[in-house]
């Protein structure tokens, strides 16, 4: 039996057949659905797993309702602290050291789970790891909003990390799971929607919060904002997650712990916390700088010692096969550029109304607000139709992203030299959010098109950690052009040259786009051909 996994219909039914324990081929030829169902039917149905084939059931979404929730919360949860951290550094007596940690401390520990986390729940039931990281994360947001001091509210951050690592790839792998064909385009349609009303509320919430709890109060709330709603997902989650919430690793009994394969997370969280490191502290010293370097070395040796531990019978932390799968290989790329640039545009605005036009944090937090909604609605209506036009939506999206900068470099230049209201940023940037939302959640869809369920929420968590290291590192490098170009010009000449850095970059991701495509049409002009 062989299957085309280019056609949405046969690459579900292949992910069927791999779940009832099939002996399946992959080929670059059509196979017949009749034979694939009557193979299926003889099929004992003891050998069914019903605690994770509801692919036809409705409780799946009611799972999605609880899966959107959670990360709406984190989400949420990081866009209302952008807007409580001069509150915090007030009430707290904080250094701008310990506010720079508020934010890359909880980066860097996200970072250094996703993967590690991400392959336990394929192993041991990605359910139970969300419940775990709902729980961490709740309990890390009630010692934040209680913290006495500065210490004490990063070392909240870091375990609310540590939470949001457990909980997000798993709900990227449990989307893989349950949904199937059209359904799993729009369900990350649903994601990205989530994603785009979270960070549009993120700042309002936090202005209000802040406004009504005063300076001591107000960034508290903001913190423990989080608790009812992690409380509320984590009961639903009690009540409509399939059972066993955590069991046994379906593999050899005598692999034991070796199954989750620990020297391999080791080693890459060790690379991934040597590669943020440098970019998320606020005065990296010369020497480490060094940890660059020794992060690459340490990603190599990652691929080695998957490599071995493959050949050794084991089950691998990732199965490097799937970077030979063009589609995952090219849109991890794809993302991973995306959002090297695409982050920085939310710094540097704020950054540049408010130094540079001396807007209040209120009113720098209202002109992103149209983009932000409207890459909700844009995520929403690319899910629908991903599965139809395929690439193609996720190019209009990059292309629109794209124009929209480049009319906010227009707006920012008109404004210096002559007089334009500053408030075009809002019809400019809404281009930007239209694209945006055209980009993150389809290609999400296409680039885990052709994953193995087994491996769902390791490859997610792959994706993942590359948006995190292009965030960081982007910030890094784009503010600090911003800052160099600064003292010899002013902020409208420095902002501009940092967003048309950041248009270079997604430019890049546009290119890459079309490579896909290009790959896509040459397969399928194969598979014609063996027809």
């Amino acid at each position: 039996m062989s299957f085309n996994l280019e056609n949405p219909d046969e690459a579900a039914m292949y992910e069927i057949a791999q779940s009832v324990n099939f002996n399946v081929s992959v080929k670059k030829t059509y196979s017949r659905n009749r034979t694939l169902i009557s193979i299926y039917m003889t099929q004992p149905k003891t050998q069914l797993n019903t605690s994770t084939d509801l692919s036809a059931d409705p409780v799946r979404w009611r799972i999605l309702a609880v899966l959107l929730m959670a990360i709406f919360m984190s989400l949420m949860s990081v866009s209302v602290v952008n807007v409580a951290l001069a509150s915090i550094q007030t009430g707290l007596d904080a250094s701008q050291s310990d506010i720079q940690w508020v934010l890359s401390g909880y980066a860097l520990t996200f970072g250094v789970v996703l993967v590690s986390a991400g392959r336990a729940g394929d192993l041991l039931g990605r359910g139970g790891f969300f419940i775990l990281g709902m729980v961490i994360f709740t309990l890390a947001s009630v010692a934040a909003g209680l913290a006495p001091d500065a210490q004490w509210l990063n070392g909240a951050r870091f375990v609310q990390g540590v939470g949001s690592g457990f909980l997000n790839p798993q709900a990227v792998g449990m989307i893989q799971q349950y949904f199937r064909g059209p359904e799993r385009g729009r369900a990350f349609g649903f994601f990205g929607t989530t994603v785009g009303v979270s960070v549009a509320i993120g700042p309002i919430l936090g202005g209000l919060l802040i406004q009504l709890g005063g300076v001591e109060l107000g960034w508290r709330l903001t913190f423990l904002i989080n608790v009812p709603v992690g409380l509320l997902a984590i009961v639903l989650a009690l009540l409509w997650f399939p059972r066993p919430l955590i069991h046994k690793p379906q593999l050899k009994e005598q692999q034991g712990l070796s199954s989750l394969d620990p020297i391999g997370a080791l080693l890459l969280g060790l690379g991934v916390l040597a590669v943020l490191y440098p970019f998320v502290e606020s005065h990296p010293s010369k020497l480490m700088w060094l940890l660059l370097p020794g992060g690459l070395l340490l990603f190599y040796f990652w691929v080695l010692w998957e490599q071995w531990y493959t050949r050794r019978g084991y089950s691998p932390m990732v199965d490097l096969k799937i970077f030979a799968t063009s589609s995952y290989r090219n849109g991890s790329i794809i993302m991973t550029l995306y959002f090297l640039g695409m982050t920085s545009v939310w710094v540097l605005i704020p950054l540049y109304v408010q130094q540079g036009i001396g807007f209040s944090a209120f009113e720098a937090g209202m002109v992103g607000i149209p983009s932000a909604l409207l890459s909700a609605y844009s995520a929403n209506w690319a899910g629908k139709r991903v599965n139809y036009y395929g690439r193609k939506v996720v190019i209009g999206g990059l292309g629109l992203a794209i124009f929209g900068l480049l009319a906010s470099v227009a707006v920012v230049l008109l404004h210096a030299y002559w007089g334009l209201s500053i408030w075009w940023l809002l019809v400019s940037l809404a281009f930007f959010g239209l694209g945006q939302g055209s980009v993150i959640s389809p290609n999400q869809t296409l680039t885990l098109a052709e994953v193995p369920l087994a491996y769902a929420g390791s490859s997610g968590a792959i994706m993942q950690t590359g948006q995190r290291i292009g965030t960081s590192v982007g910030i890094a490098v784009i503010t600090a052009i911003v800052f160099a170009v600064r003292p010899y010009s002013s902020w409208h000449v420095a902002v501009s040259v940092g967003l048309l850095t950041i248009v270079l970059i997604v430019g890049l991701a546009l290119a890459m786009a079309f490579k896909d495509l290009r790959d896509r049409r040459v397969n399928q002009a194969v598979q014609d051909a063996v027809e």
